[in-house]
């Protein structure tokens, strides 16, 4: 086995996804150390992000089929490797950092690996984020915070989005609970993430999350959006998940934070208006803005910068005078997201230059 394979695993890994991209620490190899051996690494280098059988595998590296079928189960348990059970067929692919290794970790996080992924996102991942201009992940409003005469796409509209899904299972926000273990956690709900189809059966297998009903999928976001989370499913329009973010712990929001106009780069048709004649000094709104984008001004009024705001919704509804509204974008400004998390990933891949 080469001596540089965790070099070549970061390597691969950067080309998934938004990507993994080398800090001048090194701190991303001691996290592959800390989830990988050696051997683990040489092995998920031999994949791609194709399913495949354990046959393919074995017969491809040259390894007998009872040792390969058993290390890729293993490494699949441990969030290593995705896994698709179909019957007695089951099917094995790589996997990016993100949506992935890091967030297939929500049952065995600990401490050390927290410390070294926190190091991590400031030493250069936030970037990433940042870099993949919105393909990642999209904001959509709260749904109350929308006028009810207007005609909201089924894509933009969270709820419209968990009716359609035949499978809904929750599970703890990765980014909350790494960001506890090293005692930096908000006082947010920690359930909040959900899961769809194919992903959600793997996070039912490995023990990551349990099936809901629609109903308690509704309350679960209602209490989310009431604790001032911002909605964030997956860019496609059938997306694989749906998350409930905080600009303390969520690594994208922290990452559009540190972005001088987020609502340049973010993936949203929505953006706030602002009547501050009407505005009363409350304050509420202030608490609720998870991108700084309001602030008091000089006559305790609020005032709106539109260049920082993603479009969620979250001051709209906590504002008890109706001085904050939320409007439709409009014309190219107006996005329509892709049909297919493959489009999505597609997508990622030419916003990255990784392809033509």
């Amino acid at each position: 086995m080469s001596a540089n394979t965790f070099k070549q695993l970061q390597e691969r890994l950067n080309f998934y996804s938004i990507g993994f991209p080398e800090t001048a620490t090194g701190v991303e190899i001691k996290i592959l150390k800390e989830l990988f051996t050696e051997d683990e690494a040489g092995l998920f280098l031999s994949l791609s992000h194709r399913l495949e059988k354990p046959e393919s595998v074995a017969q491809r590296i040259d390894r007998p089929l009872p040792n390969v079928a058993e290390q890729l189960e293993d490494m699949a348990g441990r969030g290593l490797l995705f896994r698709v059970k179909k019957g007695d067929t089951v099917r094995y692919a790589a996997i990016p950092f993100v949506h992935g290794l890091f967030e297939f970790q929500v049952s065995r996080l600990n401490r050390n690996l927290s410390e070294l992924l926190e190091e991590y996102f400031r030493s250069g991942f936030l970037d990433a984020f940042n870099k993949s201009r919105g393909t990642f992940l999209r904001t959509i409003p709260v749904q109350k915070s929308l006028d009810a005469t207007r005609n909201v796409a089924a894509f933009d509209d969270a709820i419209e989005i968990l009716k359609k899904m035949n499978q809904i299972v929750v599970t703890d926000c990765i980014c909350r609970k790494q960001k506890g273990l090293i005692d930096q956690s908000c006082d947010k709900p920690l359930e909040t993430c959900f899961m769809f189809g194919a992903m959600g059966q793997y996070y039912l297998d490995n023990q990551m999350g349990r099936r809901i009903d629609i109903n308690e999928a509704i309350q679960i976001l209602s209490d989310a959006q009431a604790a001032g989370l911002v909605t964030q499913p997956a860019t496609a329009q059938n997306p694989g998940g749906m998350c409930n973010c905080c600009g303390d712990c969520c690594g994208v929001l922290r990452a559009l934070n540190q972005h001088p106009r987020p609502s340049e780069i973010v993936f949203s048709n929505y953006i706030a208006g602002l009547e501050p004649e009407l505005c009363i000094g409350c304050q509420t709104c202030l608490e609720r803005c998870q991108m700084n984008a309001l602030r008091m001004n000089d006559q305790d009024r609020a005032e709106l910068n539109p260049d920082r705001c993603i479009g969620c919704g979250l001051c709209v509804t906590s504002c008890p005078s109706g001085a904050l509204t939320l409007m439709q974008k409009t014309g190219n400004r107006y996005q329509v997201p892709p049909i297919t998390g493959s489009d999505q990933m597609m997508a990622m891949a030419k916003e990255r230059g990784l392809v033509a």
